[in-house]
């Protein structure tokens, strides 16, 4: 649903919603109207709706012809869907009648994700989907939201003559999920599930195959009639009225599974089959005779899962089946999910079937700490007790703690049926053999720690739940509150001339004994709130005591060597520090208390310099940029060398939680296993949405990983205000010829492409529009024009001279930043042109150079201060700024905060204005929308994909991306 027509429509309250069924339920519609009009407004973007007029029964219980906007139910469902989010969740809906089918189109949803599907044929004979089997709470969920259906939403009287009759509430939203559930399956695959193409096409088709009539029977057997089966286990040769349990020697006990029938809408209908054959008793009064056919077609599908039912479909009465004990292990496992999962759920004798838990316990004694990890080169600091490498199991069945010899002799028995301390139990062999290789299972240090601190452990494919003592559980202990009591805090050192506010204490008491425990960890603290001097402080720490001093290396981007020697000659006046960058650099005899800078670039290049190096400390800043884990730069760091590691960045999670993988798995390795694991458990699971991997996930790393905002209570509350304002900015008339010429003949060239190549064209279409966006001039490469920055071809450039203008009349400062060097050149030459001193960073300036330029800006020599977003988003501190214009969209939010806090920082202290321009009704416009989804994202830790994702977007979808929609001028 085009978002104009659905914005509009969630202003008008007063709207009502009325299902039209038909046959088949797919092809239903939706039709809107409102009380009151007697014509209806222009509503745009409602393609495939058509107006017409409908007699309906109004609120005085009058009938009237209205006019109506009729929808069909693929155009409707996402505007009703809108609705009900606009309305809020609770029990019932509220909202009016959209929101009521919104609610409706929710719980269809709900119902067919759990594979709630059949397929069948509509009263016309026409290929149908449905919602079935339901359950006894889906049925009661239904009449739930039937009973809170408000009038508007079936006020359509039904035809016919005679009294004027509604629909019945429960019948319409039955005939609604079903039609929903017609819609919903409707791809290529459901031919693959029909071995045809009937139940795959949305068009109507009749059915008049035989094969495909009998498949569509046969799949629904057993649910149009409200009955299903289940199967219930029995012992054989025990004494009657006598429980199993009780009975002394049942080594010659056999098993039975006996056929039962239940009632779908009322579970507490249920009678044996033999009973419902002979039409016995309450048998004879709950089912009629329909229900043995319904019951033997459900029987004959179980019998395709699980072929001991077999002989049963041959009986004259089914009603039960003899088993053998290897059918009994096969009814303790594989076959009780399997039928389970059609429907068939197995039950087995009070008091009989026990579970045999595991439980690993990771610590052991004092005398025996274990082994530690070496994978990653370091050794846990002295006194320090390191996780052990190996753990034992507890074993429990019910309540009871099993020995190794009891388990041994379980395992020997060879029966599921065994008895243990005086009663008989039901246990799988196999279950039990796997517990007996378990007793010898090995896990390293790294995921000992990660299994103590979330309690959970996998082992052979499956998690198991874990206990940690000794050794272990007081390094979990320690890592998952530094702050216990009794703990002293690390005091600020007295050679720090500084004085750290409280958030920066607690972050350096965190880093001391994180590191003094031998772990790393990565400190996240948004840009601005001084990690740099926190991490200053934890040198001058460490260099106090024997056991962890040693020179400290930091490695970060070109641009902020500078920022770090000017900072340690600050903050630790005395304490050597030198570069290891450039053609003549040396690492020779680097003071034992000292600092070592060196870039990304050079680590690279001299890594195994660097690492013939004893470090005490390693520090990464700006540690994002080596979130690609298969990069040589993150390789080269991996392999230096130290006792403890340290992350600095202000987005641990940039783009994907892959991110965040790869900073902890360099402070900690192993901590969150290999990438592909860390993928499957939690990355994936935590960005859909499920609850209980996002908790898991945060168990786990919460101990490594210290995040603080700006916006947290008592962390920065001298920082001024910060207003961010986005300004909408129309096309100029070249422009706008330039943006749709280029749209018609990309979309044209993207159409025949397919993989690598479409996406490389999608990638140009997006960069050439946003540079048309930005200046003619850019696209066309007329740098070297003389006219060629003129603001009359730009509207960007013509509002960016109004900004300028107001900002330094003002005696301003002002930060332009733009992803684009070639543009930032262009604005360059417009500012000299007009005489407004201004001065250019990207990429390419020197180190030397950057610092001049920062200085100069400092200084107040130059007020417009253009940069690289890429080149000068990190690391800068320019809090002379009080404006920051962001002239073009990054595709990452986050991204774009780390350049507004080049200027918005603890130091700042005039209010920051932040000015965000966007072409009106071009890409840009929306990405913008598109960016505020994906801040919300960012601040719970799940990003979206960037730019790369909008590669993957189909013809349609790209083509209502990049369309010109008016903001000409």
């Amino acid at each position: 649903m085009p978002p104009e027509f659905s914005d509009l429509f969630l202003e008008l309250a007063d709207c009502h919603a009325v299902f039209l069924p038909a046959d088949p339920a797919r092809t239903g519609r939706i039709a809107f109207w409102f009380p009151g009009c007697t014509e209806l407004p222009e509503l745009p973007g409602t393609d495939g709706g058509t107006v017409e007029e409908l007699t309906v029964v109004t609120a005085e219980l009058r009938t009237a012809l209205v006019p109506v906007l009729v929808l069909p139910l693929p155009a409707a469902l996402p505007l009703l869907t809108r609705a009900r989010a606009a309305a809020g969740a609770g029990p019932t809906p509220a909202g009016g009648a959209p929101a009521f089918w919104g609610a409706a189109v929710l719980l269809a949803l709900h119902l067919a994700a759990r594979g709630l599907l059949l397929p069948g044929l509509s009263p016309a004979g026409h290929d149908a989907w449905r919602l079935g089997p339901l359950e006894a709470a889906d049925v009661q969920a239904v009449r739930d939201l039937a009973a809170a259906m408000p009038p508007g939403a079936h006020c359509v009287p039904l035809p016919g003559p005679g009294p004027l009759r509604l629909p019945d509430p429960e019948a319409l939203v039955r005939a609604f999920l079903d039609a929903v559930a017609d819609t919903l399956p409707r791809s290529p695959a459901a031919a693959l599930a029909a071995g045809s193409a009937a139940f795959a096409g949305p068009a109507p088709r009749r059915i008049d195959s035989p094969a495909v009539r009998a498949w569509a029977a046969e799949v629904s057997a057993g649910h149009d009639a409200g009955v299903r089966i289940s199967l219930r286990v029995e012992l054989t040769d025990v004494p009657e009225g006598a429980s199993p349990e009780a009975v002394a020697d049942l080594s010659a006990a056999g098993f039975r599974a006996v056929l039962q029938v239940h009632g779908l809408g009322d579970p507490a209908v249920v009678a044996d089959a033999a009973d419902v054959w002979a039409g016995r008793g309450a048998a004879a009064r709950s089912f009629p005779p329909r229900a043995r056919l319904d019951a033997l077609l459900a029987l004959r599908r179980a019998a395709l899962v699980w072929p001991p039912l077999e002989p049963l479909l041959s009986s004259a009465v089914p009603d039960a089946v003899e088993l053998t004990d290897e059918e009994v292990v096969e009814l303790l496992g594989p076959a009780a999910r399997e039928l389970a999962a059609d429907g068939v759920p197995v039950h087995w004798p009070r008091g009989l079937v026990q579970d045999l838990d595991a439980r690993a316990v990771l610590g052991g004694p004092e005398e025996e700490p274990g082994t530690p990890d070496r994978r990653d080169d370091r050794a846990p600091a002295p006194g320090v007790p390191a996780p052990p490498a190996a753990f034992t199991w507890w074993f429990t069945l019910g309540d009871q703690q099993l020995g190794r010899a009891e388990l041994d002799r379980l395992a020997e028995a060879g029966r599921p049926l065994v008895r243990l301390r005086d009663r008989w139990v039901l246990l799988d062999p196999a279950e039990l053999h796997r517990a007996r290789r378990r007793q010898d299972h090995k896990l390293p240090a790294a995921p000992a720690l990660a299994a103590a601190l979330t309690g959970t452990a996998e082992v052979d494919g499956e998690q198991v739940p874990v206990l940690a003592t000794g050794a272990l559980e007081r390094l979990r202990a320690a890592v998952a509150d530094p702050a216990a009591p009794g703990a002293a805090p690390v005091p600020q050192p007295a050679a720090l001339a500084a004085t750290l506010r409280d958030y920066q204490l607690r972050g350096l008491d965190w880093l001391a004994r994180m590191t003094a425990l031998g772990l790393g960890g990565c400190l996240a603290d948004d840009m601005g709130l001084g990690k740099t001097v926190t991490v200053i402080a934890l040198h001058l720490h460490r260099a106090r005591q024997p056991a962890t001093a040693g020179p400290t290396l930091v490695v970060c981007p070109a641009s902020l060597m500078g920022n770090w020697q000017r900072e340690i000659e600050r903050f630790a006046p005395g304490t050597p520090v030198r570069r290891f960058h450039g053609p003549a650099r040396s690492l020779a005899d680097p003071a034992p208390d000292g600092f070592v800078l060196t870039t990304y670039g050079t680590m690279r290049l001299d890594a195994p310099r660097l690492a013939a190096v004893p470090w005490g400390l390693v520090v990464a800043d700006e540690a994002q940029h080596v979130k690609n884990p298969r990069s040589g730069t993150a390789k080269a760091l991996r392999t230096l060398p130290a006792p403890a590691r340290v992350a600095l960045t202000g987005t641990p999670v940039e783009n994907s939680l892959s991110d965040l993988w790869a900073v902890l798995d360099w402070t900690t390795p192993g901590l969150l296993g290999r990438l592909g694991a860390f993928r499957t458990r939690y990355a994936r699971a935590a960005e859909g949405g499920d609850p209980a991997a996002a908790a898991r996930l945060a168990a786990l790393v919460r101990p490594f990983l210290l995040r603080r905002r700006k916006s947290d209570p008592g962390i920065a509350p001298e920082l001024p205000p910060k207003t961010e304002t986005d300004h909408p900015v129309a096309l100029t008339k070249e422009q706008i010829g330039l943006y749709e010429a280029v749209v018609r003949e990309a979309l044209a060239e993207i159409a025949g492409a397919r993989g690598p190549a479409r996406r490389g064209l999608v990638l140009k279409l997006l960069t050439s529009l946003k540079q048309i966006c930005n200046h003619p001039a850019q696209y066309l490469g007329q740098a070297d024009a003389e006219p060629a920055a003129g603001p009359e071809r730009s509207g960007k450039l013509e509002l960016l001279d109004e900004l300028l203008g107001t900002i330094l009349a003002e005696g301003g400062a002002v930060l332009v930043f733009t992803q684009y060097v070639a543009m930032a050149r262009l604005i360059r030459e417009h500012l000299t042109a007009r005489g407004i001193p201004s001065q250019l960073l990207h990429g390419g300036t020197p180190v030397a150079a950057r610092e001049e330029l920062v200085d100069r800006f400092q200084s107040g020599e130059v007020p417009v201060f253009l940069l690289s977003l890429k080149a000068a988003g990190t690391g800068l501190n320019l809090t002379r700024a009080g404006h920051v214009i962001h002239y073009d969209r990054w595709w990452n939010p986050a991204v774009e905060a780390q350049a507004t806090d080049r200027a918005y920082r603890i130091g700042q202290t005039q209010p920051v204005q932040v000015h965000r321009l966007i072409a009106e009704g071009t890409v840009e416009d929306r990405i913008a929308r598109l960016l505020e989804r994906k801040q919300a994202l960012s601040e719970a830790v799940l990003a979206a994909e960037g730019e790369g994702a909008l590669t993957e977007l189909t013809d349609t979808e790209l083509a209502e991306l990049v369309e010109l929609r008016g903001g000409a001028r």
